[in-house]
């Protein structure tokens, strides 16, 4: 009785700021359902379920075939040879534009207090770029190079490096900015290079953050892999999207089933690299 008094006496002094926030949040949510026509009620119209319980009840049982599960094994290790490839190349892409994106690896900015003219521009330029590469989403750049050079896994291998080498120019820099500095500091005033700088003295105080990180890009370009295959990028998306125009409802559940498992897979290699960097 004690405890209902005091709650009515003395009310939550925070509940209009937050009765306040919900409102002008579901006045701002509003307009935009709206432009999206989002229609959730539709699904629970006879006709539209009628039409998925046709679809869904195609998915069971799942194809076991022999001859099926050898062609998704080869599949499936393409994409995650697509994955692999692709960001190895970002990597590789990612690394130089990380070194002058960077400004606690600035040699003049160190020295002076202030960083060259031409240093700042380059730096920019860089950050520029990382912003454009990353701006552009993978499955476009699919469609782009599925034109240049055809349908098959090296346009998806393609779209991936240069998305995601973006991603990883930009956040790489961000947390060698953020990191202890002292050490790379201590390298660059004795006469160290900016590469040494970065392997000896950043990536050391980093590298479980930027191996989290890049385990975590590795999962979402396998994911990524897959969606790029409907637009002819190879992989088992490729199979998938053939399956789903045949109507064949069991292979696509079987493929379902692979890359829930693949994704899984992908997430313990993830944790196993971050538990042992940890």
């Amino acid at each position: 009785m004690l405890l209902f008094t005091t709650s009515a006496h003395h009310p939550d002094p925070a509940w209009r700021g937050r009765v306040t926030t919900t409102l002008v949040a579901l006045l701002l949510l509003w307009p935009m359902l709206i432009a999206s026509e989002f229609k959730p009620w539709t699904l629970l119209d006879v006709q539209s379920l009628e039409a998925t319980w046709h679809f869904l009840s195609g998915f069971f049982p799942p194809a076991h075939s022999r001859e099926f599960l050898l062609l998704m094994l080869d599949a499936t290790w393409q994409t995650i040879a697509i994955a692999t490839a692709g960001l190895t190349l970002a990597l590789l892409g990612a690394v130089p534009l990380t070194l002058l994106a960077t400004e606690s690896l600035s040699v003049s900015l160190l020295e002076s207090g202030r960083m060259r003219f031409s240093s700042a521009v380059i730096r920019q330029v860089a950050r520029w770029l990382l912003v454009l590469l990353r701006s552009v989403p993978e499955l476009v750049w699919a469609l782009l190079l599925v034109r240049l050079v055809g349908l098959g896994p090296t346009a998806g291998v393609l779209a991936i490096a240069l998305t995601y080498s973006g991603m990883l120019g930009k956040v790489y820099a961000e947390i060698l900015e953020s990191s202890e500095s002292h050490t790379t500091e201590s390298l660059l005033k004795n006469g160290s290079g900016r590469l040494a700088a970065l392997f000896y003295g950043a990536l050391p105080e980093s590298a479980s953050e930027l191996v989290s990180y890049t385990t975590f890009r590795w999962e979402c370009a396998i994911r990524g892999s897959v969606v790029m295959g409907f637009v002819g990028a190879g992989g088992i998306g490729q199979r998938m999207d053939e399956s789903m125009k045949m109507l064949s409802g069991n292979e696509v559940s079987t493929m379902l089933i692979i890359f829930v498992l693949l994704v899984a897979s992908a997430d313990l290699v993830s944790t196993f690299l971050r538990n042992r960097l940890g």
